[in-house]
């Protein structure tokens, strides 16, 4: 049986991943996955602090104490955590700054050093681009159903949303990231409460669709049963 762990960077993640992942790897793909954690940020007296840090150190070590814990090869890692206002020790950050201008594969590059830092195959790093709120611009109509109004907010969104390829592409600045283009708009939006309620509305497969990356991602977890099947 395949086992998945996931690792999230703040309770949004952790429910998106509990809520919308996990049953649709079980259901579909035969691979289970046991109730996402949030990623540690610091470590004191013993006690791992988690969520809400960026601190890759203390994330790299709590990935790597739980690979020992469970060396099983049936058992595969991952993560949910943001672009955006990536932690400036993250490996291969500064050498990331030449592909700026293509974050897609910029997240790729720093992904792959995530990988060869933590030395193990069954670890799969997953990096947002930018941040999460990026998803509820595959389909911004979902405020109108969430009873977010006035209509021409929505349509705002809308019109940001068209301006680009993908959601994905919506930048990473202090003031344009995609929760700060929400927040300018619905000053009431809570990341934690209303974000999975969001994208439940527009739908796992709506989002893959208009997030390449984050359907690269899936389809990597969709196949771990296939893969631990011809170890």
């Amino acid at each position: 049986m395949v086992r998945l762990y996931l690792f999230a960077e703040g309770q949004t993640e952790q429910t998106f991943a509990d809520t919308l992942i996990k049953p649709h790897l079980a259901q579909h793909h035969r691979v289970f996955m046991n109730p996402p954690q949030l990623i540690a940020h610091a470590r004191k007296k013993g006690k791992a602090h988690r969520g809400g840090g960026r601190n890759y150190i203390p994330m790299r070590n709590d990935i790597l104490r739980r690979l020992k814990q469970d060396s099983n090869p049936d058992a595969f890692f991952t993560t949910m955590i943001d672009l955006y206002a990536i932690h400036s020790d993250f490996p291969g950050l500064a050498a990331s700054e030449r592909l700026r201008q293509d974050p897609a594969k910029r997240v790729e590059f720093l992904e792959k050093c995530f990988a060869e830092d933590v030395e193990d195959d069954r670890f799969i790093p997953y990096i947002q681009l930018h941040e999460y709120e990026a998803y509820l611009f595959a389909d911004p109509t979902c405020f109108e159903y969430a009873d977010y109004l006035p209509t021409n907010k929505i349509t705002a969104l809308k019109a940001i949303a068209e301006q680009y390829e993908t959601p994905e592409l919506i930048n990473d600045g202090k003031e344009t990231a995609p929760s700060k283009r929400i927040l300018a708009h619905f000053p009431t939006y809570k990341k934690v409460s209303d974000g999975t309620q969001l994208a439940e509305i527009i739908g796992l497969q709506t989002i893959r669709e208009k997030c390449p990356h984050f359907n690269t991602w899936l389809h990597k977890l969709q196949s771990l049963s296939k893969d631990s099947s011809k170890q």
